[in-house]
């Protein structure tokens, strides 16, 4: 009995230890799992597998095919001919009492039979295979460029929402320093206005602004959870796994911060998007030639061999069972001449859906050359708005610090000194914010260059 409440013991522990077992990632190790782990990641994976399987499926369908079958037929009642009993002798007619005008029944075979056959067929010539062969090795390279473009997505998104999570990090931080410094303030105040040397309004300005500030907090907790859970999701963990975020935003932002980039050559063919226009393209062109391929002939080979057996009775195990064997060889041509035109319509709406491609593929490649320009642009502003964000803080946090120092000297209204801390928090938010944006606009610019920094 104590063996097994020790043993009990060590199994609680050890669920209980895992359960608490918290994962750390740096931004890289992030990428680097959800492109292991993220769901929609391994199905793309699971596409090139599957796509794989079904160019050797279609390769196959041109190999040797071989089949065997088996049969037993039993006449629970024969089927029965009816012959002229002028093919019977004399003797034998008198003895039945048929004319020679006369018909007699009669039974042909035995009652149980057994065959067993194999049959190997081989096609000779077959336009239609030749395209499949074709077609299953584009569709190969569009599940390639499938996972391509999924990878470079859940990248994208792991970014976001790492930044998300670091945002609310650090809001909860920049929060909770506020609500000390105003705390103090509320403390000293209250201590100036309890000797009369302050108006009331004073503390109540400054209790206002606390009020506020804590509430920010405690929204922003919330945003904290949630964005650890989508985090979580996002990498391909449960979404309540305990995780830690080793990077901080501003050394992210200053890591993200690459002018070079934004003189990265605009070669839409390494676009991801494009690949999949060309695929579809180069797909539409199959297409249109399998429907050319359908007025051509078919050539196709069999040979078959087997035994059958005949007897009353089902003795066809016994050794004395007589087997007869055959064989059989022949070719098949078979020759398209005349479909009511129902080949040439399928052509035509091919050829349309072959234009179509191409205008879709040059629509890409000018929508591609928009979509860089305007990620350079916003990733620019990003870094801009960045540096002009900083200088704000800056500013911000003098401003407050001398409206502060008037304030306790009875130089200027609580009134000011409100406007100014808000001024400040403000500037707070939005420089936090600008760190994200420099990060998330440099994802969406290596995105859609293709260009992903390789570790």
């Amino acid at each position: 009995m104590k063996k097994r409440i020790t043993l009990l013991f060590f199994l609680i522990t050890a669920v209980v230890f895992s359960q608490e077992t918290t994962t750390s990632f740096s931004l890289q190790d992030a990428i680097d799992y959800a492109l292991e782990n993220n769901r929609t990641a391994k199905n793309a994976a699971r596409d090139i597998k599957a796509a794989k399987l079904q160019k050797w499926e279609t390769t196959a369908t041109g190999l040797p095919q071989i089949n065997a079958s088996v049969d037993y037929q039993n006449w629970l009642k024969q089927q029965v001919s009816l012959l002229p009993a002028s093919l019977l002798s004399d003797a034998t007619r008198n003895e039945l009492g048929l004319g020679v005008n006369d018909q007699f029944p009669a039974v042909f075979g035995t009652k149980q039979s057994t065959t067993a056959y194999a049959t190997l067929t081989q096609k000779l010539f077959d336009g239609s295979y030749l395209v499949g062969l074709q077609s299953a090795k584009v569709f190969l390279e569009i599940s390639k460029n499938a996972k391509e473009k999924t990878d470079l997505e859940v990248r994208k998104a792991v970014i976001n929402a790492y930044g998300n999570v670091l945002l609310t990090e650090e809001t909860i931080a920049v929060l909770n320093r506020n609500i000390a410094v105003l705390e103090k303030n509320i403390f000293e105040i209250t201590k100036i206005y309890e000797n009369g040397l302050e108006e009331e309004e004073s503390v109540e300005q400054l209790q206002i602004t606390l009020s506020g500030v804590q509430s920010q907090l405690q929204n922003t907790l919330r945003l904290k959870k949630l964005a650890y859970q989508m985090f979580n999701i996002t990498v391909g963990l449960e979404v309540n796994t305990p995780t830690t975020l080793t990077d901080n935003l501003e050394g992210l932002a200053n890591f993200n911060t690459v002018i070079s980039l934004l003189d990265a050559d605009e070669n839409v063919e390494n676009n991801v998007d494009y690949k999949i226009a060309v695929n579809d393209k180069t797909s539409k062109e199959l297409l249109l030639k399998l429907e050319k391929s359908k007025a051509l002939p078919t050539l196709d080979a069999f040979i078959n061999g087997g035994y059958a057996a005949y007897n009353e009775k089902f003795h066809f195990t016994n050794s004395d069972q007589k087997w007869f064997g055959s064989s059989l060889f022949g070719v098949s041509l078979n020759i398209p001449i005349f479909s009511s035109g129902m080949r040439s319509a399928s052509t035509q709406r091919a050829k349309v859906n072959l234009e179509k491609a191409q205008d879709d593929l040059t629509e890409t490649q000018q929508q591609l050359k928009l979509q860089i320009a305007a990620a350079k642009s916003d990733y620019q502003f990003a870094i801009e708005d960045y540096e002009n964000k900083k200088s704000n803080l800056n500013l911000a946090e003098r401003i407050e610090q001398k409206n502060q120092i008037k304030f306790f000297e009875g130089i200027s209204s609580s009134f000011d000194l409100r406007q100014a801390q808000t001024q400040l928090y403000t500037a707070q938010q939005e420089l936090l914010q600008a760190m994200l944006d420099v990060i998330n606009k440099k994802a969406e610019l290596e995105t859609v260059l293709n260009e992903i920094p390789k570790n």
